[in-house]
Order: C-alpha cells, then sequence, then structure tokens
C-alpha cells in the first residue's frame, strides 16, 4: 500500500431539508447530542463516526448522503483517481483547521469523499 491509501470512512454528510427535525432525528439515532450545531452545518461525532447534516446540501449541493474516506494526502489520491477514470467534483480546498476535503464522482455518477487532516 502507497502512502495515499485510505483510512477508511469516518465522515458521511447528509443533506437535510429541515435541519431542526434532522438534528432531532439524528440525535435520538446516535444518542448524543450535536458537537456542531450552527445553522448551516450540524455535526456528531459517535462510536468513531461523525455524522454531519447539511440543509439544502449545502455549498457542495449534495442530492444525497456521502461517504468521506479519509486519506494521508488528498492531492495524491485526487491525482490517483483521476488517473483510474473518476471526475474531480470538488477540488481540494480548506475547511478550516488544516482539514482538507474534496470530492470526485465515479463513473456512474457516484460522489466519493476525500478528507485529509493535517
Amino acid at each position: 500500500m502507497g502512502s495515499s491509501s485510505a483510512q477508511g470512512i469516518r465522515t458521511v454528510l447528509h443533506p437535510v431539508s429541515d435541519l431542526g427535525r434532522a438534528k432531532a432525528t439524528y440525535a435520538a439515532l446516535l444518542g448524543v447530542p450535536p458537537t456542531v450545531d450552527s445553522s448551516y452545518y450540524v455535526g456528531f461525532d459517535a462510536a468513531g463516526q461523525h455524522i454531519g447534516l447539511v440543509p439544502g446540501g449545502g455549498p457542495q449541493r449534495l442530492t444525497s448522503p456521502v461517504a468521506y474516506w479519509h486519506v494521508p494526502d488528498v492531492e495524491a489520491k485526487l491525482t490517483e483517481l483521476s488517473a483510474a477514470g473518476a471526475t474531480v467534483t470538488e477540488p481540494a480546498h480548506d475547511v478550516g483547521g488544516g482539514r482538507l476535503v474534496a470530492t470526485v464522482a465515479d463513473p456512474d455518477g457516484n460522489l466519493l469523499g476525500l478528507i485529509q487532516d493535517s
């Protein structure tokens, strides 16, 4: 395995139409209150996973849940995935705290997320 091997899925983002209702549902499902609670993002940390609620699909315009693979080098993984036939749909960008995120579409149009933590 190379240095750009995936470290597993630890983050899944869900687009929601009603953030308040979704927050209550996910809090009941996960059994914990949100660790991030804002008008544009609600996040839960439970059982080693991060579940994020994105109203209206957020700036990524998500229309279905997207699983984010954690990788040590997001740019290297984007290059590798592009060479293998994936299409970059959201270039790598910093979302704060040194975290880089990106998304690609597989050959069937399914979105795959990538996260690199510094």
